[in-house]
């Protein structure tokens, strides 16, 4: 499966513990999604675009209105990386 370096970067931080939470408007459609660390940072290259790619491979899914997780898939397509603090 191809996946961009930017998915790639979002994935791993999903894999580490991070979420994509979405905000919706008063007709229910989707106008922002912001993706978060396991420590609380935001994500800066997590954009909309990125999101929809990723939702559409069913790399990422939520679960009873949650925020987005990685899915078993998506644990597999991610390619190791080194976490450097």
């Amino acid at each position: 499966m191809n996946i961009s370096k930017q998915e790639q970067r979002v994935l791993h931080t999903l894999a580490m513990g991070g979420e994509i939470r979405r905000y919706l408007n008063e007709d229910g459609k989707l106008t922002e999604i912001t993706c978060f660390t396991r420590e609380g940072y935001g994500l800066s290259n997590c954009t909309m675009d990125t999101f929809k790619k990723l939702k559409n491979k069913k790399l990422i899914s939520s679960k009873g209105g949650r925020p987005y997780r990685i899915t078993p898939l998506g644990a597999t397509s991610a390619q190791a990386q080194m976490n450097q603090r």
